[in-house]
């Protein structure tokens, strides 16, 4: 697919005054065609059945029950529009709404706090992510793993990693390739991938897969988990 061409978009949160900025802000970047707009889970998923859009803008928490409906129509969509990749927007700087996220595999899939709206950049690089198959988690939540572990001086993987690694990871989570973190920390191709590489050591992730990148930070999230229980 073409990088610069119109993505038709489906845009679901029960707020209409947000969900009429969403659309607004989205059209006005001239990358985005949004298809359709809804205010609850079931809406979402058959004007998906229905129109096939590239991708997906969802709330974690809509109508009835004001849960994980987000989740929970991301989970359908995947299963039955494959084709189809999907960002679920949150208040919650929680790791354990993206692990419910990510549970069934991270292709396809993002997970933005509602912080990123601000940004169109940010939002519509992470729509054009999951279209192409690919993953983007906020770094926030990175950050927030890091600030407990730290204060709780709890073992995991994340002690392993070097601060400039870190930063590095944090940047792989918000979907970037080598170039875009070579752009964002100033550092050399042959320096990011050396950070890169060293990540993956470090996490034990097999020399092989399509989504290390985001598996990485997945164990990082996986291991906090573990380690709140």
């Amino acid at each position: 697919m073409n990088d610069q061409a119109v993505l038709r978009v489906v845009i679901a949160e029960d707020n209409y005054l947000v969900r009429e900025g969403l659309r607004r802000l989205l059209e006005d970047s001239g990358e985005i065609d949004v298809v359709a707009s809804t205010g609850n889970a079931i809406e979402l998923v058959d004007a998906v059945r229905r129109l096939s859009p590239h991708a997906v803008l969802t709330d974690i928490r809509m109508p009835p029950g004001h849960h994980m409906e987000g989740i929970e129509a991301a989970h359908a969509i995947r299963a039955t529009s494959p084709s189809t990749g999907v960002v679920v927007l949150s208040q919650h700087a929680d790791e354990s709404y993206a692990l419910a996220l990510f549970s069934d595999g991270s292709a396809g899939l993002g997970y933005l706090l509602k912080d990123r709206i601000g940004d169109l950049e940010d939002l519509v690089h992470a729509l054009r992510e999951v279209r192409a198959g690919g993953s983007v988690i906020d770094p926030q939540i990175v950050d927030t793993l890091v600030r407990r572990r730290s204060a709780a001086g709890a073992a995991s993987p994340l002690a392993a990693l070097s601060p400039r690694e870190l930063e590095v990871l944090r940047e792989m989570a918000a979907g970037k390739t080598n170039a875009g973190i070579e752009q964002s920390l100033f550092l050399s191709s042959s320096t990011v991938e050396k950070h890169v590489n060293a990540i993956f050591t470090k996490l034990r992730l097999p020399e092989t897969g399509v989504h290390r990148r985001v598996a990485a930070v997945l164990t990082f999230l996986q291991d906090g988990e573990a380690s709140s229980e």
